[in-house]
């Protein structure tokens, strides 16, 4: 009598916690993890990322430092200056995966200058170079607590032609923009209204034709929500003018300010709730060694999760990033395919 071989149970589809919308590859220095091993760390939780490393390079003077090599822009009072380098290094690390492997990631392209009227001449030049592998510009800052006033050179701001060019360029090729800029002056007088919040909102209605998502919602280390920021973004959601706009929640400091107590709490699982379309879920985690680095940030938020409906926790922390990028790479291929040869 012949034995009847075991058929091996179906594999399962993996059950991704989430898709990590903002990580930083490399640190201030380029440093950072084997792609392969950022992959391995990713594991069956994190479905996606998108790539990209910081623009800014730290420089190192021996004249300050000696032999001490800083590798983080508060470590050292040398200036910081713009590493246009970085995207090669994403594309050719991209480049080394497999199609499979390389679906897990959505690169972006970061290493121009945002002040400088070339700086779209850069991007142009990196998609001509590298085709099929970028989908988006970004994360790159205008106005960032303490790193701005460090960039050697003209500083960015949010009025400057050079940026605009750049975010109509984005629109045209169908790129995401993830832009940081923070919503006020760091330690701001009391009696000083929030213009930053006025100028961010006037650049987005500037560029309605590019997907932009904005990092962090302006806040920082010390840059805390302003008066009735729950209210100004419920605004926003609510205006057609800003529908091109996208609300990124990355970062253990986001991540305080939204559980410092059950009002806060509330306020931002009902914006959620109410405009689930509108939010990504990121770590901003920067040259990630261990999973837990990453998972640890996703856990600041679980006080949240456990307030949204089951529809819009998973669009957060996984189908607005799907939905959005798929199309960023549809598009942008296509443009390439068009006028590059």
């Amino acid at each position: 009598m012949v034995a009847l071989k075991k058929q091996a149970p179906e594999a399962q589809p993996a059950q991704y916690e989430f898709s990590d919308t903002h990580i930083h590859f490399t640190n201030y220095v380029q440093d950072g993890p084997d792609i392969r091993e950022l992959l391995k760390m990713m594991g069956t939780t994190i479905k996606r990322t998108t790539l990209f490393g910081l623009p800014l390079q730290q420089h190192w003077s021996h004249a300050e430092m000696g032999d001490f090599a800083p590798t983080y822009y508060m470590q050292a009072d040398a200036p910081l200056y713009y590493y246009s380098f970085t995207d090669a290094c994403i594309a050719m690390a991209y480049m080394s995966l497999s199609p499979e492997e390389q679906a897990r990631f959505d690169p972006m392209i970061t290493g121009f200058n945002p002040a400088d009227m070339y700086g779209v001449e850069h991007i142009r030049r990196v998609l001509r170079t590298f085709p099929g592998v970028f989908c988006g510009i970004g994360e790159f800052s205008v106005y960032k607590e303490f790193v701005s006033s460090k960039i050697a050179g003209e500083k960015a701001t949010l009025g400057n032609p050079a940026l605009g060019r750049i975010l109509d360029f984005a629109g045209e090729v169908g790129m995401i923009a993830m832009i940081h800029t923070d919503i006020d002056k760091p330690f701001p007088k009391s009696d000083q209204p929030p213009f930053l919040a006025r100028q961010t909102r006037e650049l987005f209605e500037r560029h309605p034709k590019t997907k932009i998502i904005w990092a962090h919602i302006g806040l920082g280390r010390v840059v805390r929500p302003i008066e009735n920021q729950a209210e100004l973004i419920v605004r926003a959601l609510k205006d057609p003018k800003l529908d091109h706009v996208y609300f990124d929640i990355s970062w253990d400091e986001t991540a305080k300010y939204a559980v410092e107590s059950p009002e806060s709490m509330n306020r931002v699982a009902t914006a959620i709730n109410d405009h689930p379309h509108r939010f990504l879920f990121g770590t901003d985690c920067v040259a990630p060694r261990k999973i837990e680095q990453m998972t640890d940030v996703f856990h600041k938020y679980d006080p949240i999760w456990k307030l949204l409906t089951p529809e819009a926790s998973r669009m957060v922390r996984l189908e607005n990033h799907e939905r959005l990028f798929d199309q960023a790479k549809k598009d942008t291929r296509a443009w390439e395919k068009a006028n590059l040869h």
